[in-house]
C-alpha cells in the first residue's frame, strides 16, 4: 500500500474480508430470527379458537414420547404417579394441545385413584365421550381430538360423574399466573 491508498493486490483480499464478515452477520442474523421465532413459538399463551390445531407430525416433535403416547395413541398413566393427581391449587387445566381450557381446580377432588378427579369440565363444549375398545367411556378434548381418559358414573360426586383424566394431558395454569399466561377471563372458574 502506498500512502493509504488500496492496490489492485490488495483488493482482492479486503473485498474477500468485508464479503466473509458480510456473510458471518447475515448468519448471525438469521439464526437469531429462527431461534427468536422457535421461542415465540414455545411460548403461545392463552387459547385462540382460531389458532389451526397441529398435525400429528407436529404433535410428535412438540410432545414429549409419553404426552403424544397418551393424546394420540389412547395411553394411560400410572395412578399415583403422575404430576397432578395431588394437586389442588386454584386455577384451570388446560389441553396440551390446543391450550383450550377443559377443566377448572373447583371442580377437582380426591377421588382416592391417584388420577386428576373432576365432576364437570368447563364447558361440555369442550369434550367428547365415546365408548372405547374396553367398554369405558372414554374422555376426548373435542377441539384438539386429544384423549384425555374416562368419565365414571360416580354417585358420590354432584354431577353424578367422575372425569379421570390423564395428567399428562393437560397442562396447570395456578390462578396467580392466570392474567399473565392469557387466561384473566377464566379466573371465574378457579375461585369458584
Amino acid at each position: 500500500m502506498n500512502g493509504g491508498r488500496i492496490e489492485g493486490s490488495d483488493v482482492s483480499r479486503v473485498s474477500i474480508t468485508i464479503g466473509i464478515m458480510v456473510a458471518l452477520v447475515a448468519i448471525g442474523v438469521i439464526g437469531y430470527f429462527v431461534f427468536f421465532a422457535h421461542n415465540v413459538k414455545e411460548q403461545m399463551t392463552g387459547f385462540d379458537p382460531n389458532r389451526p390445531v397441529p398435525d400429528d407430525a407436529t404433535l410428535r416433535k412438540r410432545l414429549s414420547t409419553d404426552q403424544y403416547h397418551i393424546v394420540r395413541e389412547n395411553g394411560t398413566e400410572t395412578a399415583f404417579k403422575n404430576k397432578l393427581w395431588d394437586n389442588f391449587r386454584p386455577g384451570i387445566y388446560i389441553d396440551i394441545i390446543t391450550r383450550e381450557p377443559l377443566f377448572s381446580s373447583a371442580d377437582k377432588f380426591d377421588s382416592g385413584t391417584g388420577r386428576p378427579c373432576f365432576t364437570k369440565p368447563i364447558s361440555p363444549d369442550v369434550l367428547t365421550e365415546q365408548m372405547d375398545n374396553s367398554n369405558r367411556m372414554e374422555v376426548r378434548a373435542k377441539r384438539s381430538n386429544a384423549h384425555l381418559g374416562h368419565v365414571f358414573q360416580d354417585d358420590s360426586t354432584p354431577t353424578k360423574k367422575r372425569y379421570a383424566i390423564n395428567s399428562i394431558a393437560m397442562y396447570f395454569i395456578p390462578v396467580e399466573e392466570m392474567d399473565s399466561a392469557g387466561y384473566g377471563a377464566y379466573k371465574q372458574y378457579a375461585t369458584a
